[in-house]
């Protein structure tokens, strides 16, 4: 049934003349005619009384126009609801980030404003590498990327000239292993130089393997690693090194409990460990007036919690 033979009955149970009804519904007159014969055809029953005048509704009719109320009822309240939605999600932010961004830092983020941004977090990013991110921007996917940065410059060449964006926070990722028997590092890195250790990495196209490598290219004294698995999700890079298949650098502040009760232990001293800025980027192709205004609000308050103690 099309949702124009409602309109149409709806026009003629009110006017009760089909010449009148057919000008609301802005046809002629036969066509008109022809739409409720047609109608009366699908639902397999006569619901107009063509003899009186003006023209009535058999009791079939009436029932059906009671439907009708009821379906128009629930129409207009699904359209309202829908338009709500779009207005809502047109002030929602879809936001890019890796996994371990999501469930470690975004929520910690969050916490400490009064009044949250209205960041969505786009799940189909978790799987992104560093150079989708920034795509994804590009094309309008997402609206704000959030992103692992290395402090000691960029190991990989990315077209981000059209793009700007802010440091909200700091992450170190720590090598790590299982413990052995002595409470030691089953894979330690230091002193290993001439040694293979296995290696659960990140993905080698990625901006933390570059990050990691380029990081033991100037240690200079880094063992060899040989690489037994590779993954875009340190979550992923965690199961395995739990598992005790090797060693493998997860972010700090995902590893307190572990440290804590001794289930994992560092693979070697600090200086083994990566730094990394936090950024958040922003195209600036992008004329959403929500994207502007939450940028420019994200950006303050990036400013103002680095400027506290």
């Amino acid at each position: 049934m099309e949702i124009r033979w409602l309109e149409d009955f709806l026009a003629l149970a009110r006017t009760r003349h089909f010449s009148r009804a057919a000008e609301e519904q802005n046809v002629t007159q036969p066509t008109f005619s022809r739409r409720i014969k047609l109608l009366e055809e699908e639902m397999g029953t006569t619901l107009i009384n063509r003899q009186t005048l003006p023209l009535s509704l058999t009791p079939a009719g009436e029932a059906f126009l009671a439907m009708c109320h009821d379906v128009t009822r629930r129409v207009d309240l699904t359209r309202q609801r829908l338009a709500q939605m779009a207005e809502e999600q047109a002030g929602q932010l879809r936001l890019g980030a890796p996994q371990s961004l999501l469930a470690q830092f975004l929520p910690q983020w969050l916490s400490g404003w009064q009044s949250p941004p209205p960041l969505q977090p786009y799940l189909r990013a978790t799987a992104w590498l560093v150079g989708d991110y920034f795509q994804g921007l590009a094309s309008g996917e997402i609206d704000l990327a959030l992103c692992y940065w290395p402090t000691s410059g960029n190991p990989l060449e990315l077209a981000n000239e059209d793009t700007d964006y802010c440091v909200i926070g700091r992450e170190r990722f720590m090598p790590v292993c299982l413990p052995d028997a002595s409470g030691q590092p089953r894979f330690a890195l230091e002193g290993g130089k001439g040694r293979a250790l296995p290696l659960i990495a990140y993905h080698p196209r990625g901006m933390i393997d570059a990050a990691i490598r380029s990081h033991l290219d100037r240690l200079g004294d880094a063992p060899t690693l040989t690489v037994l698995n590779e993954s875009v999700q340190s979550g992923n890079i965690r199961e395995l090194v739990v598992l005790g298949y090797g060693l493998g650098w997860l972010p700090e502040r995902s590893l307190g409990e572990a440290l804590a009760s001794g289930a994992l232990v560092a693979a070697g001293p600090p200086r083994w460990t990566v730094s990394f800025d936090i950024r958040l980027y922003r195209h600036l192709s992008t004329r959403r007036a929500a994207v502007d205004a939450a940028w420019q609000e994200l950006c303050a308050h990036a400013l103002e919690t680095e400027a506290q103690p």
